[in-house]
Formats: C-alpha cells, sequence, structure tokens
C-alpha cells in the first residue's frame, strides 16, 4: 500500500500586501473553512495541556450542527497532557497528520505515527505526549457518548490506517472507497469517523440529503464539492461542516486522488424532544 501524506495546518500570517478574498463562508446549511484562514489568530488553548494550541473546526451549536466539536491540535515537543479531557461522558477519535505522539489508554502506551488513529470510549484514562523532537499534529473529534440500556460501551483501540483494507462502493470500480475503522453494524458506536477516497474524476453521483451530521476535513487532492444548492472548490487543508440533510455531492478534480477525514453520528433513534439530552 502506498504511503499517505496528509495537509496539516502550520499557523503564521500573510503578508499585509496579500488580499483578503478566500473561500470561507458559512450558511445556514453548511460552513467552508479553509485552509488560508487557519492562522496564529485564530487558535485557541485548553486547560491542563501544554506546549499546545489547536484549531476549532467544529462546536456544537444550536439550530446548526449538533452533535461533535473537532480539532485540529499542535503539539510541541515535549508538550501534552495528563488530564486531556475533562468531560466523562465525552468519547474521541485521534488521527494524526504530521508527527508522532504516544497515548496511554487505561495504563496501556501506544505510539501514533502520522495515519495512526484511535478511539477513546467515554470514562477513559488516558493521557498524551509528544516525545518526538518534531511538533504533532492531529485531529480530535469528541461526541457526547449516547449510551443504550442493553448495549455494552464500545472498547478503546489503536490502529493505522495503512493497516484497513478499503472497502469499495459497489459499482464505483474502485474509484470511491472507504477506510472504516469499525463495523458500520456495530451498535456500540454512536459516531463513525472514517477516510473517504476518490480516483481523479471519481464522484458522488447524486445528491446524498440525509439526518447525519457531517464534519469532512480534506487531507489530500482538490475536488468540487456540492453543498446545499452551491458547488464549492475544496483542497487539502479545507474543512467543510455540514447540517443534517444538507445536499452532498463532489467531483474529485485530481490530477492526484482526493481525501478527507469523515465524521458522522450513527446506530441511534433520533431525538422527539427538542434539545433533549444526549
Amino acid at each position: 500500500m502506498s504511503t499517505n501524506t496528509y495537509y496539516a495546518p502550520h499557523g503564521g500570517h500573510p503578508p499585509q500586501t496579500e488580499l483578503l478574498t478566500d473561500r470561507a463562508m458559512f450558511t445556514e446549511a453548511y460552513a467552508v473553512i479553509p485552509k488560508g484562514v487557519m492562522r496564529d489568530i485564530v487558535t485557541s488553548h485548553l486547560p491542563f495541556w501544554d506546549k499546545t494550541r489547536l484549531w476549532v473546526l467544529a462546536r456544537p451549536l444550536t439550530g446548526f450542527a449538533e452533535t461533535f466539536s473537532q480539532y485540529i491540535m499542535e503539539v510541541a515537543s515535549g508538550g501534552g497532557s495528563e488530564k486531556p479531557e475533562q468531560d466523562p461522558n465525552a468519547e474521541g477519535v485521534l488521527f494524526v497528520v504530521e508527527g508522532e505522539i504516544e497515548v496511554t489508554l487505561q495504563g496501556k502506551l501506544h505510539v501514533l505515527k502520522t495515519g495512526g488513529y484511535a478511539f477513546i470510549p467515554p470514562g477513559t484514562n488516558w493521557q498524551l505526549r509528544n516525545r518526538h523532537k518534531d511538533t504533532a499534529r492531529f485531529h480530535w473529534v469528541r461526541k457526547h457518548y449516547e449510551a443504550v440500556d442493553g448495549v455494552p460501551l464500545p472498547e478503546a483501540f489503536v490502529t493505522n490506517e495503512q493497516d484497513i483494507e478499503p472497502i469499495a462502493m459497489p459499482g464505483t470500480e474502485g474509484r470511491w472507497v472507504t477506510t472504516r475503522f469499525v463495523d458500520s453494524s456495530d451498535m456500540r458506536h454512536d459516531m463513525h469517523v472514517n477516510i473517504v477516497t476518490f480516483q481523479p474524476g471519481g464522484v458522488i453521483p447524486f445528491a446524498e440529503t440525509h439526518v447525519m451530521e457531517h464534519g469532512l476535513y480534506v487531507l489530500e487532492g482538490k475536488a468540487v464539492y456540492r453543498l446545499n444548492q452551491d458547488w464549492v472548490e475544496v483542497e487539502a487543508g479545507d474543512f467543510m461542516w455540514l447540517r443534517a440533510f444538507c445536499p452532498q455531492a463532489c467531483y474529485a478534480g485530481g490530477p492526484s486522488r482526493f481525501r478527507y477525514l469523515l465524521y458522522k453520528d450513527v446506530n441511534r433513534h433520533m431525538k422527539l424532544t427538542l434539545n433533549a439530552p444526549r
């Protein structure tokens, strides 16, 4: 399997001579956060994290996407946290796009290199440290876990996308494949964070319109994406945030493949009371 590369922001600021026109947009149905707006001035920090800053790509907003948050974490050499998560109901996924991190889950040490993936159930005792000389950058997707009586909690696990065989969408001859980190029929999981890959010219040939919310971070390549009634050009480093039922489709633009990290909420009944706790 070929070695994968992923785009990661490095901050900085554009010169005063640069035009401010960009592709950033926020609508009632979707948002696009292009890589060009992920600068130093928009970073955040978290309690109990050393030598760390982050870009917040998504957070629950009433009337918009409400189920998840997503960060790009940037941890300098020697940085990390002994108390990374303060919410006992939060589950998480880590996906490394640059560098190397050490993650301790329930006392067991794991080294995650580029392409490394960790699922962390709610209530897990875990720590994270960058002991490598280079800065590490990784995605951290968080969601309040929706427990179901009679369905056990999912287990923590660590893997790398290089070790998982992508699954081709039927009828696409491999032009559209998905790297699935958990079985889609496993009812223990109420969110999926997968990687979707299109070969140049590959398409989603219909406007997907469904209840799942999405966060899509472009890891490689470029495409033109249909978001609601608009066609939007996106490239590696861009993030798209889609609320439920936002129509979506895409054409992969080439010359290389188009890949994105995809969040969606799954496998649970719809809440019948507005603002009911998850």
